[in-house]
């Protein structure tokens, strides 16, 4: 499959093995296997995990700081479970890889990095359909959304916040010129 971020394509330094043996360097290796993997020491590997997009938040924190990577699949393009699961590995401190792999399309691409995710790994069908031009400029097609992000955009709520206030105090200075 291939691998984007922001940028467009990007190297894929990780491989999925069921555990350590069966890699060479980086390895991305299934739930299941993970707790294994960690009380066998991960060596000179950086470790990722596939995790499933059920899985509840309060069982993956307290193995968050040994990963350098978690995946998230998206088993279809209208199972949102993984951007819930972004964001909140993000608002609890989680700082190492985030990729977002699966059945997702260019539109919702802007929607993963705004929630956390740091590149996504589109299923190859996905990708034959939507190739890396439609995935980048699917990037500056959305401009305004309603959830705030990691960006520091504004969303759309701030922004009409920011209008109203702008707009009262631009009153409220016309009302005093004229006293």
């Amino acid at each position: 499959m291939p691998l984007l971020d922001r940028s467009g394509l990007k190297a894929e330094t990780f491989a999925r093995a069921e555990n350590l043996s069966d890699a060479a360097g980086d390895v991305i290796v299934p739930w299941a296997n993970v707790q294994a993997v960690l009380e066998a020491g991960a060596g000179n590997h950086r470790l990722g995990v596939d995790i499933p997009n059920n899985i509840s938040i309060d069982e993956i924190l307290p193995l968050v700081d040994r990963l350098d990577l978690i995946s998230v699949p998206f088993p279809s393009f209208s199972d949102g479970r993984g951007f819930s699961l972004a964001k909140q590995l993000r608002d609890r401190g989680y700082r190492g890889v985030l990729r977002a792999q699966g059945k997702l399309i260019t539109d919702q691409f802007a929607y993963a990095l705004a929630c956390g995710f740091d590149e996504v790994e589109p299923a190859d069908e996905v990708f034959a359909r939507q190739p890396v031009e439609q995935w980048l400029a699917a990037l500056t097609r959305i401009t305004n959304v309603y959830q705030r992000g990691y960006d520091g955009a504004a969303n759309i709520l701030d922004q009409r916040r920011a209008a109203r206030a702008a707009k009262a105090a631009q009153v409220e200075s016309k009302e005093a010129s004229h006293v």
